[in-house]
């Protein structure tokens, strides 16, 4: 058992990793019902946070039924970063996290999110600057490092906790890696085990499925595990981990009811949140994993990315759900 702040955690916590696009109010809610423990937003832009942009500021949207809940802001300038975490007291959530792992061009350029990673310096700086800036408990989510030969996160996370944030999660690749072979979690690991730390360690990074996830907890001690690609369409996976880690053994999978009802919920809150076309086109990546496995599903699948029109994409998934109905051979097919 421990602790962010004030919100202890029981043992072996699963956590919903911020994703751009993927972990809002909608999604997060479905993961929420199905077992995770602790959610974040996704990652919020502090330049565009301070300036009160529109896209910025709804991502501050959080809910008590989400609760415990952290909001994640990246950026590089010191003043915007300061400023930005004031902003993000207001809204209430129970964590400021800080996104040191983001590994986009666009995003490292500007020298944030894995940027950083090249001037670990600069980043226990920016660190201590935002852990004074808030009464909010700070983490931070990152990388091993920039490239293999700047894995320094042993050294890295060390310094982050004397500056005082109280929970890292580390995910298994450099920058250079981006999403590509297997995440190291020896490092993670090494984090872990180094006698001079005591915060909690979150370990992110190809777990996706209930046994990696036994098999990792074992073998690398971590306190926490942070799902991120795998819950995509896919948020039984917190409801499946947690059952294995109790019982040892496997849940059966979703019924194909249970997600055309996941699915067509998740794109009506879509569109009540975000708008139709954001709504609409947000959903795409979230069908590839709902309807996985089922034979022949790709007529429907292409028809779910390519219409912009809701109704239909709710006939669609209608339709999808009664030519399945009696298939023999979905009592054998892991969805």
């Amino acid at each position: 058992m421990f602790k962010i702040g004030d919100i202890e955690f029981g043992d072996f916590p699963l956590f919903l990793a911020p994703m751009e696009d993927v972990s809002d109010p909608p999604f997060r809610a479905l993961c929420k019902e199905q077992g995770c423990d602790m959610m974040y937003t996704e990652f919020i832009a502090v330049e565009g946070l301070i300036r009160d942009a529109e896209k910025s500021v709804q991502k501050l949207d959080i809910y008590d039924e989400e609760r415990p809940i952290g909001i994640q802001i990246f950026g590089a300038e010191l003043t915007s970063m300061q400023r930005a975490a004031a902003i993000v007291e207001e809204a209430g959530p129970e964590v400021l996290d800080i996104n040191y792992g983001c590994p986009v061009k666009k995003v490292v350029c500007k020298m944030a999110g894995a940027g950083i990673l090249q001037d670990p310096d600069r980043m226990v700086r920016l660190t201590d600057a935002i852990v004074k800036a808030t009464n909010l408990p700070v983490t931070v989510k990152t990388r091993l490092g920039w490239n293999d030969q700047t894995k320094h996160i042993v050294e890295i996370s060390e310094r982050l906790q004397d500056v005082g944030i109280k929970a890292i999660a580390i995910h298994g690749r450099t920058r250079k890696q981006m999403y590509k072979g297997e995440a190291d979690w020896s490092l993670i690991a090494e984090v872990k085990n180094n006698p001079r730390m005591h915060i909690p360690v979150i370990g992110n990074g190809d777990v996706d499925s209930p046994q990696k996830a036994v098999e990792y907890k074992n073998r690398y001690g971590v306190d926490a595990i942070m799902i991120g690609r795998a819950s995509i369409g896919n948020p039984w996976v917190f409801r499946e981990i947690k059952h294995y880690v109790k019982t040892g053994k496997l849940l059966p999978p979703p019924t194909l009811q249970e997600k055309v009802t996941a699915a067509k919920r998740h794109l009506a809150t879509s569109i009540e949140w975000k708008g139709e076309k954001l709504g609409v086109l947000e959903m795409r990546r979230h069908y590839t994993n709902y309807f996985r496995g089922l034979p022949g599903v790709k007529m429907f699948r292409s028809r779910l990315v390519t219409s912009m029109v809701p109704s239909e994409l709710f006939e669609v998934m209608e339709e999808l759900e009664e030519h399945y109905r009696h298939y023999p051979e979905l009592e054998t097919v892991a969805l």
